[in-house]
């Protein structure tokens, strides 16, 4: 039914399973090709990657499909996943609610046959939509399989992966209800994406004569001797993605701001005070406590992406929940219940996400902590 996909120019080797991937890439870099005088100066920096540490970042797939899974996922199983765990965000036939982009629209039987869709430059279709622009369906496979689902990414598996996207194709009419997507298909089915010829490299041709703009020479010169910090992040947002001080180098003067304390407590407590929340004895009279479990759970499951402490973000502030529900009967039971399946209705017409993989404790204790309301 599908035909072969045309073969194109294989990108740059640097990515990939063959190439160990970016993370690979660069500590071979720095153990190779670092001048003896550097290693001298510098010793006992870097160290050579173990394979368990590769594995877990190199998980990208290149266009040419080097690096993709053995797996398989079908049409059917793709609704089922998707109905539990992304309908929420991106609608029941992936038309999207009013935060996100719509995936599926736009696209003909004919752009699927010529590989380019004519309503890019329409001015009828004002909006784009995801199987609009894609041009490689490993650009889909990768950011489903790397960042989906938003509230819970890297907690698909490689075969739930292919039945979702099986499914987004098929709701864009590349694929029959009946389809199987796996590692051996993909390239056939490439041979439909309706953008395909959509990718080109001339239009900065003009500017960058060739080449990419990676010339620029940093200036190192006239450096102020002293810098004063305008902003900081808002304590919503200070832990979304987790303590930056344990994602930095051990070594240099910058080790990442301790974000799973107040900013004010990070000055006076050591990392490992915030992740124990209990303060050393010697911590004197100016110790500021350690952050409530709360606050914690707050930014581990990333309420953060959604609901700001005070104010509104996507969803309500956790601060008017409290409000609302203080007093009410059973009302832990509601938003325990709430929290682990998600829905709509309550707070307008952009739903929450379900969280069916956090612990109930954990549920517990957030649902506690925030009608409370002392943020």
């Amino acid at each position: 039914m599908f035909r072969s996909a045309e073969r194109r120019s294989p990108p740059p080797p640097s990515r990939g399973r063959s190439g160990g991937g970016w993370g690979g890439a660069i500590l071979i870099f720095i153990s190779v090709a670092l001048p003896a005088t550097a290693a001298d100066k510098f010793p006992g920096i870097g160290r050579t990657a173990t394979g368990a540490e590769v594995a877990a970042w190199d998980i990208d797939v290149r266009p040419d499909f080097k690096g993709l899974p053995s797996g398989s996922g079908s049409v059917a199983k793709g609704q089922e996943i998707w109905d539990a765990r992304c309908a929420n965000c991106h609608g029941t036939f992936g038309e999207s609610n009013e935060i996100f982009t719509p995936i599926v629209g736009g696209t003909t039987k004919q752009d699927i046959e010529r590989g380019r869709v004519a309503s890019l430059t329409d001015q009828k279709q004002p909006q784009r939509t995801t199987m609009m622009k894609v041009a490689t369906l490993s650009s889909l496979f990768d950011y489903i399989y790397r960042a989906m689902p938003w509230n819970e990414p890297r907690s698909l598996t490689v075969d739930e992966t292919y039945a979702v996207l099986a499914h987004i194709l098929n709701l864009a009419e590349v694929v029959p209800d009946d389809f199987v997507l796996s590692d051996k298909t993909m390239d056939s089915v490439q041979a439909r994406m309706p953008n395909r010829f959509g990718m080109t490299k001339t239009h900065g041709l003009a500017n960058a004569r060739g080449k990419p703009d990676i010339q620029a020479t940093a200036c190192m010169k006239d450096c102020a001797e002293f810098v004063q910090i305008g902003s900081r992040l808002p304590d919503y947002a200070r832990n979304a993605h987790n303590n930056l001080a344990d994602q930095n180098r051990i070594w240099g003067p910058f080790r990442g701001a301790d974000t799973s304390v107040a900013a004010l407590a990070a000055l006076s407590l050591s990392r490992s005070v915030a992740l124990t929340q209990s303060a050393p004895s010697s911590a004197g009279e100016d110790a500021v406590p350690p952050a409530p479990t709360g606050k914690i759970l707050y930014a581990k499951h990333h309420c953060a992406a959604c609901h700001g402490l005070t104010n509104k973000l996507v969803g309500p502030s956790f601060r008017d929940v409290a409000k609302r529900y203080q007093g009410k009967s059973d009302v832990n039971v509601v938003l325990e219940r709430k929290i682990k399946l998600g829905g709509a209705g309550a707070w307008g017409n952009i739903p929450m996400p379900p969280h069916a993989t956090i612990e109930a404790s954990d549920i517990a204790s957030l649902v506690s902590w925030i009608l409370e309301g002392k943020f």
